[in-house]
């Protein structure tokens, strides 16, 4: 390849049987993302993971901490600071609710695969150095599903600093994929004391990188990313600050990207509208047997 757009191989094949009805789509699954960037001496460096090799989905692509809604984060009042959630619900297109859910997806996820929590005593604060024995039990009980993000709050004593997070962007999964997401990217500026750490066991990597050298090693074919990766950091390389992409962040366009795909003279088209790099032209089965990407 060119680049290092992820693509799975069995993507023909299911784009093929969905544009002829013998595939159904499943639903996709709410998720959330977060671009957790800090500023250095060159320039705003983000934070990202890569996907163990040994994963079935996107294996050795380079991604941001973040993962599905709990379907806890929305059954009660989460204690929160910062925009109200109606507020929230509004900007990501939702309602109350699913806006705690996805807000508390993004702060949980971070605080998960990165030891980086977003919360503090107060609307004011935020917790500092999160790296002893006692955090560490509490982010296990939170991965292993033993404790909701509802109680492990509680029990600190914390609230939810939704205002420490921008939401950026949002794609969905295409409707031909077996796993599908409906994912909200969010960005934040890493909290003073606090630092990361791969505390993910799907990561084998974790770097801080400058979104320009992240996206040169995607062109070059250095560094592995799906659409949605590589876009957002593109979309990051303008800004001088960290703070600068989170003061932006209120204003971005939230209307999802979804990939569609449609017959072309003898060929598949896959494309993302918005974003024609990552436009595939795939051989029917009737030109190209291999079933494999141009």
């Amino acid at each position: 390849m060119a680049n290092g757009q992820w693509y799975p191989p069995e993507w023909p094949d299911r784009i093929r049987a969905h544009a002829d009805g013998t595939l159904t789509p499943v639903s996709p699954r709410r998720a959330a993302t977060v671009l957790l960037l800090k500023d250095t001496e060159s320039g705003p460096v983000v934070h990202m993971l890569r996907r163990r090799a040994s994963m079935a989905f996107a294996g050795g692509a380079y991604a941001y901490p973040g993962g599905g809604v709990d379907p806890r984060d929305d059954d009660r009042l989460v204690r929160w600071a910062g925009p109200a959630r109606a507020w929230w619900a509004e900007r990501l297109g939702v309602d109350e609710p699913g806006a705690q859910a996805i807000v508390c997806a993004a702060v949980r996820e971070t605080y998960e695969e990165a030891g980086v929590l977003l919360a503090g005593p107060d609307a004011d604060s935020v917790v500092g150095d999160t790296t002893g024995d006692d955090w560490e039990a509490d982010r296990v009980a939170l991965v292993a599903r033993e404790l909701s993000f509802a109680e492990f709050l509680d029990r600190r004593g914390l609230v939810l600093r939704s205002d420490l997070l921008g939401a950026w962007t949002r794609w969905i999964t295409p409707e031909f994929e077996a796993r599908r997401y409906d994912t909200w990217f969010f960005v934040a500026v890493l909290p003073t004391g606090q630092r990361t750490r791969n505390a993910s066991t799907e990561a084998d990597r974790t770097v801080w990188i400058r979104p320009a050298e992240a996206a040169a090693g995607y062109d070059k074919g250095e560094l592995l990313m799906m659409p949605p990766t590589i876009a957002t950091l593109r979309q990051l390389m303008p800004y001088d600050r960290a703070a600068e992409a989170l003061t932006v962040a209120s204003a971005r366009d939230m209307t999802p990207v979804m990939a569609r795909a449609r017959l072309v003279d003898g060929e598949i088209v896959l494309s993302w509208p918005g974003h024609e790099e990552f436009t595939k032209h795939i051989p029917t089965a009737e030109t190209n047997s291999g079933g494999g990407p141009a």
